[in-house]
């Protein structure tokens, strides 16, 4: 079950920010700005927010294993298309497409593992799942920041969606079945009765609202990253796209999630890791390489961090009846932020500049440190495990 989802989230993740470390090249080659550029990304992610709750409320009642095959084979079919996109129009449609297909792992993983685990494991479990999407969306931007400079940004993404393809192969024969859902003639309105349920917690809502503003930084941050470097600082595409080997702190922080919470508490947890990511991010500041290095290790290390907490968080408190939709909501959440931030934030930069793109993005993370903060507040109380 571990290698099966480890390789669902790698296939996953690395088609979906594939195009990020190729976005000036993308500006380049069609004469976009770079909040015009950025929707090579935005259009995908946005996709896959609009569509995970669906699927999610799906697999309630036709299960969580056939909606994470068919999301991670769909996924790949698309990114095999992709590199012959004739205008990027199509290759926009594509991507809103792959978005799509990439939101049935992404809505219903974290439901998928409480279920084979329990709630007791959940919070080191869903720290491993992060791990692994998190060395997918590294390896996906490393192969496409490499292979672009030899194939061009079409060849690129064909390199990224062959590694998907032997992901993918391992996921369909890998993942154990799931619990089988009943097939009462009242599912739906069960459904839909989750679906308010997961609308109304605070708890439930303090975790989206972290989603959406933490990842809308994070993505914001790094759209705009390849142009500051390429272009600011006068690195090569290749060089440029080393930034993203700093995902590895991400991993490492994300798969100790469990031991954060059990040390400090969930909203401690939380806390420290958006505090974490607003150092990092006032560490990009000056015109200094290696200090923007720095930056965006600190900052990764601490948005993992703080994104794996969050998430089991969620999974944790949902009732039974709506773990499935409040797995999609986190989940809508978080790519709502990514599509709307990361453009955004691309906007701010190409308008505005680095320093107000900082300015922006440490705000973001001041709301959704208000919004763990409040929960305090409202409860009087810390929840500190669940």
């Amino acid at each position: 079950m571990k290698l099966a989802v480890a390789a669902a989230g790698i296939s996953s993740f690395a088609l979906l920010y594939a195009p990020q470390p190729v976005l000036p090249q993308l500006a380049a080659q069609y004469r976009l700005d770079p909040g015009s550029a950025s929707l090579a990304v935005s259009v995908a992610t946005g996709a896959l927010a609009i569509a995970v709750l669906p699927i999610a409320a799906l697999s309630e009642i036709v299960g969580r294993r056939p909606i994470i095959v068919a999301s991670v084979t769909l996924s790949v079919v698309l990114g095999l298309l992709m590199p012959f996109a004739p205008s990027y129009p199509v290759l926009l449609a594509l991507r809103a497409l792959q978005g799509i297909a990439i939101a049935g792992f992404a809505g219903v993983a974290s439901a998928y593992l409480v279920e084979q685990l329990g709630k007791t494991g959940v919070a080191a479990a869903v720290g491993a799942m992060i791990a692994g999407n998190t060395v997918g969306g590294m390896l996906g931007r490393l192969s496409t920041g490499f292979s672009a400079e030899a194939l061009g940004w079409h060849g690129a993404l064909a390199v990224v969606a062959g590694v998907a393809l032997v992901c993918s192969a391992v996921t369909v024969l890998s993942l154990p079945a799931g619990v089988r859902p009943s097939g009462s003639g009242s599912r739906l309105r069960d459904v839909l009765t989750g679906v308010g349920t997961a609308l109304r917690r605070p708890v439930l809502l303090a975790q989206y609202g972290v989603a959406m503003l933490a990842m809308g930084a994070f993505v914001a941050m790094y759209n705009a990253a390849g142009f500051r470097l390429t272009g600011e600082l006068g690195l090569s595409p290749a060089v440029a796209s080393l930034v993203f080997l700093a995902y590895a702190v991400g991993s490492v922080s994300s798969s100790n999630a469990g031991r954060m919470v059990a040390r400090f508490g969930r909203p401690r947890a939380v806390l420290g890791g958006l505090a974490v990511m607003a150092a990092g991010i006032l560490l990009t500041l000056p015109d200094s390489l290696p200090l923007v290095v720095l930056g965006f290790v600190v900052l990764t290390g601490g948005f993992f961090a703080a994104h794996a907490v969050a998430n089991g968080w969620a999974a944790a408190e949902a009732p039974e009846g709506a773990r499935g939709q409040a797995s999609g909501m986190y989940t809508l959440a978080y790519y709502l932020g990514s599509s709307v931030g990361g453009t955004v934030g691309s906007v701010v930069f190409g308008r505005f500049g680095w320093s107000w793109l900082v300015g922006a993005a440490v705000v973001w993370l001041a709301l959704a440190g208000a919004a763990v903060a409040g929960l305090r507040v409202r409860t009087a109380r810390w929840v500190v495990s669940a």
